[in-house]
């Protein structure tokens, strides 16, 4: 049994381990769903050695495939693949130059992204530390839970709690942020956050980047609702 799970790992490291395929899942962090053509620019190979190289993370359940008319897109199998590439990115060296009590520039991936369908980077992570300060949630065998407090604080942003935990994925843990090195949320309930601010006008999206703006309406809403401090 173990030689087994052993032989499926190497399996899973190997496929990882090969660079076009790295920066093909790299490049679908940003949660979006990617053609091989598109996938093949991304890592700079032939669209015929993207298709071969998708077909393996198709078979190792990584990827999965959508027929849409003409074209196939590819994503990521589940959310938790995401978190995997996203906490593989931790293990990367900073630069020397880069100092993290230094506030990055509004413009900086480094300073708000989007980590597959939630919110990441410094402000990512401001967010979450706010949500645990102000007792919206709390940790608990590195899960989060909404607090009764924080249930109301949730519903009022429209965001039903309850039927976030029916869904057939992880509610709200921990997701180490890798430019930061400490955790924002992730799961459905940072999901819905990050949906919900983007509806809002909080935040916007960047074209062809996993960057996001907060707007001005979203650093009010954001001191009024968190006492966060952009």
């Amino acid at each position: 049994m173990i030689e087994k799970f052993e032989y499926k790992f190497t399996q899973i490291a190997s496929l990882l381990g090969d660079k076009s395929r790295s920066v093909m899942l790299w490049c679908l962090l940003d949660g979006r769903a990617y053609t091989a053509m598109e996938l093949s620019i991304c890592a700079d190979i032939s669209a015929q050695s993207a298709s071969n190289h998708l077909k393996k993370l198709i078979e190792a359940n990584l990827l999965q495939v959508e027929k849409q008319g003409r074209h196939r897109y590819y994503r990521y199998a589940n959310a938790e693949v995401a978190q995997v590439i996203e906490s593989m990115a931790g293990l990367v060296p900073l630069e020397d130059k880069y100092e993290r009590t230094k506030k990055p520039k509004h413009n900086d991936i480094t300073y708000a992204r989007t980590c597959y369908d939630h919110l990441a980077g410094e402000i990512g992570v401001k967010v979450t530390d706010a949500l645990l300060k102000n007792g919206i949630l709390e940790i608990e065998a590195k899960i989060y839970r909404v607090t009764r407090i924080g249930k109301k604080w949730f519903q009022d942003l429209s965001i039903d709690v309850d039927s976030l935990q029916l869904q057939k994925r992880s509610f709200a843990h921990p997701c180490l942020d890798w430019s930061e090195r400490r955790h924002h949320l992730a799961g459905a309930l940072g999901s819905s956050l990050l949906t919900t601010m983007l509806h809002n006008d909080w935040i916007r999206r960047k074209k062809d980047s996993r960057e996001v703006v907060v707007t001005a309406k979203g650093e009010i809403e954001l001191k009024a609702r968190l006492n966060i401090e952009l």
